[in-house]
């Protein structure tokens, strides 16, 4: 039996519904880590998503930020609603962490929105970098359990050139600073495997177009929506697709999923 995780920004649950319950029907992920679902805990549609089989949990946030995730499998439980470290209550709704009973057993997975960072320098670069420091303290206690890990979802970083259309134009960016790079390469010497660069890796396969300046139609893309597995994931890891079609679709978001494959 296979086990699918797929991660995708939607930028806005509302305004790209139609977009996402078509995707879900036909995609039929198993697990379906969302981000930037732009609305209070309330306002998502969960009983639209719920007829197509997932259960729901959800960190939201009035017209920013929040993240979801669906599963067809229980939620055996909601470890985290916020990644630890944070000083006091964390006001950007950024990250969620369950346990879900999976056939092959229970299986953890995060959906999470990193932080822009833009413009850098700055304090928002600073809080991309405090935020990415937290979660590598928080992968090293996690890896330490030894079982199937999946963090998943939109890091905001370009981790290689080849994975930006035109590096010379995102030069600066904070999403390919080499401190950002550094910081999620780091992850990866922890013990996380980047799936895509582990069954890919082909350059100029991107996850996200602008809405500005023809990118779309251009191809003028960058990839910055990952999978990073534990090694009781990557083990069992057995396919990553990008599906860029969704990106051509009406109102589509800047952003398409990526969906790995396990055996389980």
């Amino acid at each position: 039996m296979t086990l699918s995780i797929a991660t995708w920004n939607v930028n806005s649950i509302k305004a790209r519904l139609p977009n996402v319950l078509e995707w879900l029907g036909e995609a039929k992920p198993d697990i379906a880590c969302l981000q930037e679902i732009k609305c209070q805990d309330e306002g998502f549609p969960r009983e639209e998503i719920e007829r197509l089989g997932y259960n729901i949990e959800t960190v939201g946030q009035k017209s920013y930020n929040g993240v979801a995730l669906l599963s067809r499998f229980p939620i055996e439980e909601v470890a985290e609603r916020a990644l630890p470290g944070g000083n006091g209550e964390e006001e950007q709704a950024r990250y969620i962490e369950v346990v879900i009973s999976a056939p092959g057993g229970p299986v953890r997975v995060a959906s999470i929105y990193l932080p822009n960072g833009n413009p850098a320098p700055g304090p928002k670069y600073d809080y991309k970098l405090e935020w990415m420091a937290r979660l590598h303290a928080h992968a090293a206690k996690l890896l330490a359990y030894e079982e199937p890990l999946v963090l998943a979802g939109d890091y905001n970083v370009i981790p290689r050139d080849a994975d930006v259309h035109d590096p010379a134009a995102w030069e600066g960016d904070a999403l390919t600073l080499p401190a950002s790079r550094d910081a999620f390469f780091a992850l990866q010497w922890l013990g996380l495997t980047e799936a895509f660069q582990h069954l890919d890796g082909r350059a100029h396969q991107y996850t996200f177009w602008d809405y500005q300046a023809g990118a779309w139609q251009k191809n003028n893309g960058i990839r910055i929506d990952h999978l990073l597995c534990s090694p009781q994931a990557a083990d069992r890891l057995k396919s990553i697709e990008i599906h860029k079609d969704v990106r051509g679709k009406e109102k589509a978001s800047d952003h398409v999923p990526v969906v790995g494959t396990f055996d389980l």
